[in-house]
């Protein structure tokens, strides 16, 4: 109901705004119908004379910068980016990356490019062969990433189908790769005939074109580096190579936030005050209690919208204070002993009062948990009318929403510390001379966007090094074509870009902001590459095949990059989640098969069946679960045989 709200609002807002923008330019191509006037101009890369734009991402946006951790940084091209009701992009937006997003997808325009033979989600493991049509060559370490390739099909004809390649791993930081596309035919099985440009490129010949000239060097490297990997340059239809951005450049202003923030409200965490105090509200719950604790905000004001505030060196610094309210639920069980912790995150857009009197409160007491939760600043339902007045204008002013998500996540961790000092000795929740909470035991658990970005708090986490990731995944650039809770807005956002071309590149350049606060840029430090003064981190994946909210490639993904296992035995195998028998340590995949079709093979919503997305947490043997990986560390099966509740 939120969503559609929102859609409405948005289609009020675009009612009298033209989508009309510049003319194509006619380049005196004739490489296909298609290509007889396309939108290419100065700032193009005549390697793909389909679109402006494409390929992205690419190096060819990177400049030498020695003051950045790779040396590099990233200078888009104002006429290479997406028009907004025919209104230009500000790249000033991403003038303080080093490199591109490490997670997101990578694109160009094959006309009349059909999937035959391309390594899709359901045949991972062909991608890391020398035979793959589609290769993603990590340079540094000669190693092939594995990924799917797939076409668009969110645009409104069969002319708009943006070549995709999504690795199915998390790249890493400060690296370069090397994208290279061969084999690939249209309907009738022809191959496609790559650019000039290209073509020149590849084959030594001469070319008009000023830019061929200029990265022949560059493409000889390119070329070789692909050699090296037994992949000829022979049959490329294209080529490009492109780097990622530094661990610095994603987690630098989080790490300095919570450093900042959890020093600045000391050993008891921050002053608070209960404001509210309900009895027996349901079965389940003795006592709610909501608080509002004073944290330090580094926002230029509380509501949204909102940017950080930030000093001489481009860190954020304090700004003052702001209150926060946190919503705490004392179970029946916890007047019989002291409990752990259980932070909760909310959903979409959501509210801190999710499943206070259902789900949570079931969990709180049937596993002996004192609950808590915070609305997440940045995507609680306070800050829904701004991120829709956001997406129709110049996406770069979704960079305040993340600013925002940044002052979340501190909320959360700053209530967690809270949580687990001060609040401990509050007179409110003392049961015959003892607290209702065991402070050394603290745990999260989230669903839908507490599950991703439970992700992200995970990482960031020092008093939490175990939590419960329901319906999660990442990136968002993977999640958003494929949910039913934004289908709506896609269709709106089609009236914003011209094309559909746009509005996958738009999805690129918001990836790259979003690598700073979703689990997509933080997942390699969960475990593989923890953040300075952070522990490891594991993370128990609670999955629902055939989810219209969150597609399940997304949870996957996770499970990847932390090193999970598939418990068996399990409805599925996944590629690169090898299967372990319970019980064992670690982090792990369950996913659960309530009867729902899987979902399409292409990046469009599951819509067949029952959506089971809220299914999982509702169910005792998910509960039981839960409750002994947080309080025990291990992975056991409660469900009779495979987790197919049906």
């Amino acid at each position: 109901m939120v969503l559609r709200r929102l859609a409405l609002a948005t289609l009020v807002a675009l009612v009298a705004c033209s989508s009309k923008g510049e003319e194509p330019v006619d380049d005196g191509l004739s490489l296909h119908p298609a290509l007889e006037a396309p939108s290419w101009g100065p700032d193009c890369d005549p390697l793909v004379p389909a679109h402006c734009g494409f390929p992205f991402p690419s190096s060819t946006a990177l400049v030498d910068d020695p003051s950045t951790p790779t040396r590099k940084r990233v200078v888009l091209k104002a006429g290479a980016l997406p028009r907004h009701r025919g209104q230009p992009t500000n790249p000033a937006t991403w003038n303080d990356f080093d490199g591109f997003s490490a997670t997101g997808h990578l694109m160009t325009v094959l006309p009349w490019a059909t999937t035959k033979g391309l390594p899709s989600q359901d045949d991972i493991g062909k991608s890391i062969t020398k035979d793959s049509p589609t290769i993603v060559l990590d340079v540094t370490r000669g190693e092939l990433v594995p990924h799917f390739a797939e076409l668009d099909v969110s645009g409104r004809d069969a002319t708009e189908n943006t070549f995709l390649v999504r690795p199915v791993v998390r790249l890493r930081d400060s690296s370069r790769y090397v994208v290279a596309i061969r084999k690939v035919v249209d309907a009738e099985g022809r191959p496609l005939r790559p650019s000039p440009a290209f073509k020149a490129l590849r084959d030594g010949t001469p070319s008009n074109e000023p830019s061929v000239e200029a990265r022949r060097g560059l493409y000889a490297e390119i070329f070789a580096a692909l050699d090296k990997a037994g992949i000829p340059k022979a049959d490329l239809q294209i080529a490009w190579d492109f780097a990622t951005a530094s661990k610095d450049n994603v987690s630098r202003s989080l790490v300095h936030m919570r450093d900042d923030a959890l020093k600045t409200v000391g050993p008891d965490g921050p002053p608070y005050k209960i404001t509210e105090t309900v009895d027996d509200p349901n079965p389940y719950i003795k006592k709610r209690l909501k608080l509002v604790m004073t944290v330090p905000m580094y926002l230029e004001k509380p509501d949204p919208p909102a940017k950080l505030v930030r000093s001489s060196d481009g860190l954020p610094k304090q700004n003052g204070t702001m209150e926060v309210e946190v919503l705490v639920h004392i179970p029946h069980a916890a007047t019989k002993q002291s409990c752990p912790l259980l932070q909760n995150g909310h959903g979409l857009l959501g509210r801190k009062t999710e499943g206070q009197n259902g789900y949570l409160a079931k969990i709180a007491d049937g596993g002996c948990f004192v609950a808590f939760s915070v609305d997440l600043v940045g995507m609680a339902h306070e800050d829904s009318e701004v991120i829709s007045a956001q997406i129709i204008g110049d996406i770069g002013g979704f960079r305040t929403t993340i600013d925002r998500q940044h002052q979340g996540l501190v909320n959360e961790l700053v209530a967690m510390r809270l949580m687990k000092t001060g609040f401990v000795k509050d007179p409110a929740i003392q049961f015959e001379g003892r607290s209702a909470i065991d402070p050394t035991r603290a745990y999260w658990r989230g669903d839908s966007q507490g599950g991703i970005f439970g992700a992200s708090y995970m990482a960031l986490s020092t008093d939490v090094t175990r939590g419960v990731l329901g319906e999660p995944g990442a990136p968002y650039s993977l999640l958003l074509n494929r949910s039913v809770d934004f289908a709506p807005f896609f269709f709106l956002l089609r009236g914003v870009y011209e094309d559909a071309y746009d509005l996958q590149l738009a999805l690129g350049l918001v990836q790259m902001i979003w690598d700073r606060t979703e689990p997509g840029g933080y997942l390699r430090y969960l475990n593989e590459d923890p953040l300075p003064g952070t522990p490891k981190h594991d993370v128990l994946l609670h999955v629902a095949i055939g989810d219209h909210q969150v597609t399940p490639l997304g949870a996957h993904i996770i499970g990847r990059s932390v090193g999970a296992k598939n418990a068996i035995p399990f409805n599925r195998e996944v590629w690169g989640i090898p299967g372990q028998m319970p019980p064992f340590s670690g982090s792990a995949l369950v996913e659960y098969d309530f009867g729902t079709p899987e979902a399409p093979k292409e990046n469009t919503p599951n819509s067949r069946g029952e959506d089971p997305h809220d299914m999982v947490r509702e169910l005792d043997v998910a509960q039981k679960q839960e409750a002994k990986f947080l309080k025990d560390g291990v992975i056991e099966h409660f469900c009779d045989g495979k987790c197919d509740p049906k």
